[in-house]
């Protein structure tokens, strides 16, 4: 392992430089430098539709910065600004620059996202404390009246992942839509269902007067947009995620959110250091984790595997598991754009950029495509076992899985976004806080609305649930 991470130190010390980054700015620098990034991407030069070239190039930057072990000459460390994702100042100085709970906590982001590869899960030791940070810059304790304790998820097939929950967000926006002027032509309310490839999120009310009743909506923010990254479902989008975690783990603030247009300064955290992280940086690590290859369904050697799995995958039906842990959801087209259609302010955004010119390209790259399946109707079909909604996961006597006390983003306690198991068999420990080591543990764990399917899974025989753990150990990363 050490000799693993020494090489990746060496390979960042100069060669990183050597990639000719798409349109990179060169920093001044000499071999020996102690700089992880000497080059940043100029996103002037990455905007349209991109060729392979590019688009391969770009990737290949994303993933070295990704790998990168950031330096205090790259601009780590946020001194004088907290973790919170509004830029917040802080009152005085941290008192250390590393601190395990409330951040710094990781010299790059790999060194979380690194099983069974980079890019992937984390072990206990790389779990996070989110707080939102305007009262809590610092503190010292995992009582989690401090902050939520959460498990480090993998990134595979995340872009994937951000295309359904855009078309889903455009599908239950324009039933919105056609439900207010429906309304307005007739004169009458009109309730509605909420309904995205086959998974329903509840019901609206459009008024005549444009007035909109929301208190039927489930699984879903009142906007409508599906927010498929972190374990509660709050995160829009990788861009979103890449930004909020540089400034939490690493004190590398992105110009976008922490620079002079939203701040006032170009050094925000008082570090001494400017523009550490630029849109183009930015770009290039949402296109890396775009294009990561989506977790696959093996084929065990053991024909006893292969027959165990068959069946625990139809008991696993038959228990209305599929009803959260959908097979495959149908996406349309393959076309990543980014900036993307919901990225908010704090990230960029299609009209930040001459000409509303995000960039544009496929996520599935030659390697993997042949991975997908398609429906009848062309579109692709994409295996996460999961349905991009939250729920209720806890109740008053299961509550494993409700162990957080602090809300966040206004979504309750005992909510989370429904976990995708694509790659589950690779990802060990599970649960959002990663505490527990076995699959048959976590399933027990289910309460709230999955209490009647986790009851039935407790009274299965022994052997039963034997084939539903052999069935879920097909589901992985691929190391090759």
């Amino acid at each position: 392992m050490n000799s693993q991470f020494n090489s990746i130190k060496l390979t960042l010390l100069f060669p990183v430089l050597t990639l000719c980054a798409v349109g990179a700015v060169s920093a001044q620098s000499v071999p020996w430098h102690n700089r992880a990034v000497t080059e940043h991407v100029d996103i002037n030069l990455i905007q349209g539709e991109l060729s392979n070239k590019k688009l391969d190039k770009l990737i290949r930057q994303g993933r070295v910065l990704f790998k990168a072990n950031f330096t205090r000459e790259d601009g780590v460390g946020r001194p004088m600004a907290t973790q919170a994702i509004i830029p917040t100042k802080r009152k005085r100085p941290a008192r250390h620059t590393f601190s395990r709970t409330a951040g710094l906590d990781a010299n790059a982001c790999s060194s979380c996202h690194n099983q069974p590869l980079v890019g992937g899960a984390g072990d206990f030791s790389t779990n996070v404390f989110v707080s939102e940070g305007f009262q809590l810059a610092d503190f010292d304790s995992i009582d989690p009246q401090f902050s939520n304790e959460r498990n480090t998820n993998h990134l595979f097939g995340a872009g994937l992942v951000e295309l359904l929950a855009r078309e889903m967000s455009r599908d239950l926006i324009a039933l919105r839509t056609n439900a207010l002027l429906t309304a307005r032509s007739t004169g009458q309310d009109q309730r509605i269902a909420l309904i995205s490839k086959g998974i329903e999120f509840g019901f609206i009310t459009a008024s005549p007067d444009g007035l909109v009743k929301t208190n039927e909506i489930d699984g879903v923010d009142t906007d409508l947009i599906i927010k498929p990254f972190s374990q509660k479902g709050v995160m829009t989008s990788l861009r979103q995620f890449t930004v909020n975690a540089l400034n939490h783990h690493h004190g590398m603030q992105a110009t976008e959110r922490f620079g002079s247009r939203w701040t006032g300064t170009d050094d925000f955290d008082e570090d001494g250091f400017s523009d550490e992280i630029t849109s183009g940086d930015i770009s290039a690590l949402v296109a890396w984790q775009a294009t990561l290859e989506p977790p696959q369904k093996m084929l065990p050697e053991s024909l006893q595997w292969q027959a165990a799995a068959q069946r625990g995958q139809q008991v696993f039906q038959s228990l209305g598991c599929e009803q959260c842990h959908r097979p495959t959801l149908p996406l349309d087209s393959l076309m990543f754009e980014d900036p993307g259609p919901f990225d908010v302010a704090g990230t960029l955004r299609k009209t930040d950029i001459e000409k509303n010119n995000s960039s544009r390209y496929e996520v599935a790259t030659e390697q993997w495509l042949q991975t997908l399946e398609q429906d009848e109707q062309g579109r692709w079909l994409v295996p996460l076992f999961g349905d991009l909604k939250r729920h209720v996961i806890a109740d008053k006597t299961i509550d494993s899985l409700g162990n957080e006390l602090l809300s966040q983003r206004f979504v309750e306690r005992n909510v989370f976004m429904t976990a995708e198991l694509w790659g589950v068999g690779s990802t060990a420990p599970y649960g959002h806080r990663g505490n527990m080591t076995t699959l048959p543990e976590v399933i027990a764990a289910h309460g709230g609305a999955a209490r009647k399917t986790r009851d039935a899974y407790m009274a299965l025989k022994a052997a039963e649930q034997s084939d539903i753990d052999a069935f879920l150990k097909t589901l992985i990363i691929s190391e090759q």
